[in-house]
């Protein structure tokens, strides 16, 4: 319902982020402190020279077109990088929503642990998730997508950045996809995430299986599903709040906002497991934002939480996991469930009792 209330105002109050010239220049040149970038000392100071100007000057977005027919103002300019992102998204949904094409299935290894960096051996959950990508790939007309966060941690130059949080402002003043990134004034560029949501937006299921870190998934993953906020009520129109104008997204949201979910209708699994703490809250946590998101859950067997050699040494993980053969097959399990679910939604076979219901509460 429109909600009747004061013309929203903008708190601000933060002090200042700005650098000094001096201390910008020092942190760009920071990134080369390899003595191999000495004999090119010289090209560095030009660079970090237009850096600097880019940064003052607030280069955010410095590559933009029309926004178009599609958008309520045609004339407005949005940043290419953010239409591209966007028409990928769309051709991901239109090839998903297929009814003569194959079943997708996402699957997501959640640690960062890979044998490519630091730790030296592959994480558990690695093995675990290949499992789950055998027991799918087994299942006829079935396509598996497999998205590996580890590489966050060993492949250079992939990042995803930090949410802002924009929907606490206001909810049009996220958009999907997200528009915070890249800002090239910044240096935030090369964002993973205009990648991953088309990936999303093609899966029929996604299954995601994790570590428990610190009584919370990792931080690898915990980036990705922040940066989904804007799957769940997201604006896909930045023209109607001029980009990111936080006046103009409270009135808008004031005015009555639908909060669209942009995911809704595919199917989820997880598997979770830990050494010692904390796996039922982070089974229940991912469980309760993938339903939020409007996913459905591949039933009692696509949500797997089980401890893994629970006290032992972490020098032979492994092995216990060898030895376990019953969370093998779990995991197996829920990823046949989800193949099931995928199925019975596409088949239109799945029945929702709640699914004519409409929430009393928005977000």
């Amino acid at each position: 319902m429109p909600k009747t209330r004061l013309r929203p105002r903008v708190v601000k109050g933060m002090p200042s982020v700005e650098l000094s010239r001096r201390e910008f220049v020092l942190r760009f040149h920071r990134r080369h402190e390899d003595p191999t970038f000495a004999k090119v000392a010289k090209p560095l100071e030009v660079v970090a020279e237009v850096a600097w100007k880019n940064y003052i000057k607030y280069h955010k977005s410095p590559n933009t077109r029309r926004a178009g027919g599609a958008f309520a103002e045609p004339a407005h300019e949005l940043p290419r990088e953010w239409l591209d992102a966007r028409k990928r998204i769309l051709q991901a949904d239109h090839k998903q929503r297929r009814k003569d094409g194959p079943s997708r299935i996402l699957i997501i290894n959640g640690s960062a642990r890979s044998d490519q960096t630091c730790p030296g051996e592959m994480s558990k959950t690695y093995r675990l998730a290949k499992i789950a990508q055998r027991a799918i790939e087994a299942a006829t007309r079935l396509e598996v997508d497999f998205l590996d966060l580890s590489l966050l941690a060993s492949e250079y130059g992939r990042t995803i950045y930090p949410c802002k949080a924009c929907v606490s402002t206001a909810q049009p003043l996220c958009h999907w996809p997200c528009s915070c990134y890249p800002n090239h004034a910044l240096g935030q560029t090369q964002d993973w995430m205009n990648e991953l949501y088309p990936r999303w937006a093609a899966a029929h299921g996604v299954m995601i299986v994790t570590p428990v870190n610190w009584y919370h998934v990792p931080s690898v993953l915990k980036l990705m599903i922040d940066r989904l906020v804007c799957a769940d009520g997201g604006n896909p129109d930045p023209t109607t709040t001029h980009g990111k104008n936080p006046q103009l997204a409270k009135a808008l949201e004031l005015k009555g906002w639908d909060y669209p979910k942009h995911l809704a209708g595919r199917a989820f699994a997880v598997a979770v497991h830990g050494d010692a703490e904390g796996v039922d809250n982070v089974r229940t946590a991912l469980c309760d934002w993938l339903t939020t998101l409007g996913l459905i859950r591949a039933g009692d067997s696509g949500a797997v939480g089980r401890y893994l050699g629970y006290f032992e040494p972490y020098a032979t993980s492994h092995d216990e996991l060898d030895r376990d053969t019953a969370l093998q097959e779990e995991v197996r399990n829920a990823a046949r469930s989800l193949v099931e679910t995928v199925r019975q939604i596409r088949s239109g076979k799945l029945k929702q009792p709640d699914r004519a219901l409409s929430p009393p509460r928005e977000k």
